[in-house]
C-alpha cells in the first residue's frame, strides 16, 4: 500500500479508515496491516422448533471451536436483519403442494413488510511480528526451501486454520460455507454503503478500500451514512445468567439492523497475565489509603473491607480456574447494534425499541 502521509497528513475520508487492501486468494482478503481475513455465511438451529437442549449442545460445540483461536486472531460475528424483497420462486411436482404454497405466497404479499436475518462469521489473523517469528523459527530445524519469512506461509497457515474451523462447524450447523470473491466483496460493500447490490470482482482486485466506498460518511454526535442517520447501541453489561437465543426478541422487530460482536482472542498465557493483574488490582482496592495508614499507625488490621472488590477478587479466581481447566478462553469483547433510517425521528424510535429489549435483559 502507498504511504498516506506522502499525499495527505490526516485521514479525511471513509476509505482511509477501512482495513481492506486486496484479494490474494479465493475469499481471502489481505488487510493493510498485513493480516488476513475470511468470511463464512452460516445459519444455526431454528429457535422456534429446536429444544433448549439442542441449543445448549450447539453453543457448547461452537465454544469448543472458537476457543481454539489464540493471540493474533479476531472474530467478527454479524447478524444482519434486512427487508425481504419478495417471496422466493418455487416448483412443485403436484398441484396440491403448489396450491398450498400459493396460499403462503398470498399471505406473505398481503402483509406490509417482512424481514429476514443473515449471519456471517469473519475470521481475522495478524501474523506475529518479524522479531517474534524469527525467534520461533530459530528453535525449529527446517529444510532450506522453508527457511526465511514468507507471506505465503502465513497465508497457508491462515487458510488451514479457517478450513479446519469450517469443517468443524459443518458437523452441527444446518448451513455454513465460505464466501467466494464476489460474495466477499458484496458483503464488505454492504457494511459501508446504503446501496445493497452485487459487486463484481475487478480484474486487479487491489485497493479494495477505494473501490468499495460509494457513500460518504459524516461523523460527529449524530453520524450519517449518505442520507441515512446512524445510531449504535453498545452493550456494556451482561446478565448474571444467560441462555441460547437470549436476544431472539430482536428477530421480531419490524426494522433492519446490524448486530456485530467482535472478540479479540488471547492465548492462555496472555489471558492468565491479564486475569492475574485484574485480581491483584481488585485485591489492592479492598482497603482504602486511609485504612492502610491506620494499620501502619496503630498496628491493627482494618475491620472494614470493600466487599465489592472482595467479590471481584473471587470472580477473577473463578475465571483463572475455568481458564486453567480449558473450559473457556478469554479475550476482549465488543457488542454493538446499529440501526439506520433516513428519518431522524424514526431512527430514534428504533434505538428506543432496542433499549427496551436489551435493557430488559442486561443487569
Amino acid at each position: 500500500m502507498l504511504m498516506l502521509h506522502e499525499y495527505r497528513r490526516r485521514a479525511d475520508r471513509l476509505a482511509d479508515h477501512l482495513p481492506w487492501a486486496a484479494l490474494v486468494a479465493p475469499g481471502i482478503v489481505l488487510n493493510k496491516d498485513g493480516g488476513f481475513q475470511r468470511t463464512f455465511r452460516f445459519r444455526g438451529p431454528d429457535l422456534e422448533s429446536a429444544t433448549e437442549a439442542e441449543l445448549v449442545a450447539a453453543c457448547a460445540r461452537a465454544n469448543n471451536i472458537l476457543k481454539r483461536f489464540g493471540s493474533g486472531w479476531a472474530l467478527h460475528i454479524e447478524a444482519e436483519r434486512r427487508e425481504a424483497l419478495g417471496y422466493p420462486a418455487s416448483h412443485f411436482p403436484e398441484a396440491a403442494s403448489w396450491l398450498i404454497d400459493e396460499e403462503r405466497r398470498a399471505g406473505f404479499e398481503a402483509a406490509e413488510q417482512h424481514y429476514e436475518s443473515r449471519y456471517f462469521l469473519t475470521l481475522t489473523f495478524l501474523p506475529p511480528p518479524d522479531q517474534a517469528d524469527t525467534a520461533g523459527r530459530a528453535l525449529v530445524e527446517r529444510s532450506d526451501d522453508l527457511k526465511g519469512r514468507d507471506w505465503r506461509q502465513a497465508m497457508g497457515h491462515f487458510i488451514a486454520e479457517t478450513d479446519r474451523a469450517l469443517d468443524l462447524f459443518s458437523g452441527f450447523m444446518p448451513e455454513v460455507r465460505a464466501l467466494d470473491d464476489a460474495e466477499t466483496l458484496t458483503y464488505l460493500h454492504g457494511t459501508i454503503s446504503q446501496r445493497h447490490h452485487a459487486i463484481g470482482v475487478p480484474e486487479t482486485p487491489m485497493y479494495l478500500d477505494g473501490i468499495l466506498v460509494d457513500t460518504p460518511l459524516t461523523g460527529g454526535l449524530e453520524p450519517m451514512l449518505g442520507s441515512e442517520h446512524l445510531r449504535t447501541l453498545t452493550i456494556l453489561g451482561f446478565p448474571n445468567l444467560s441462555r441460547p437465543g437470549i436476544l431472539d426478541a430482536l428477530n421480531h422487530e419490524a426494522f433492519s439492523y446490524r448486530w456485530v460482536t467482535r472478540f479479540i482472542a488471547l492465548d492462555k498465557t496472555q489471558a492468565t497475565k491479564a486475569l492475574t493483574r485484574l485480581r491483584r488490582q481488585w485485591f489492592n482496592k479492598r482497603k482504602s489509603i486511609t485504612a492502610l495508614l491506620r494499620e501502619v499507625l496503630y498496628n491493627q488490621p482494618a475491620q472494614l473491607l470493600d466487599s465489592d472488590a472482595d467479590n471481584k477478587v473471587l470472580d477473577a479466581d473463578h475465571a483463572l480456574q475455568a481458564l486453567g481447566a480449558d473450559h473457556v478462553s478469554f479475550g476482549y469483547l465488543t457488542t454493538t447494534i446499529t440501526v439506520a433510517d433516513a428519518d431522524h425521528a424514526r431512527v430514534q424510535e428504533k434505538v428506543r425499541a432496542l433499549e427496551r429489549i436489551v435493557g430488559g435483559l442486561v443487569v
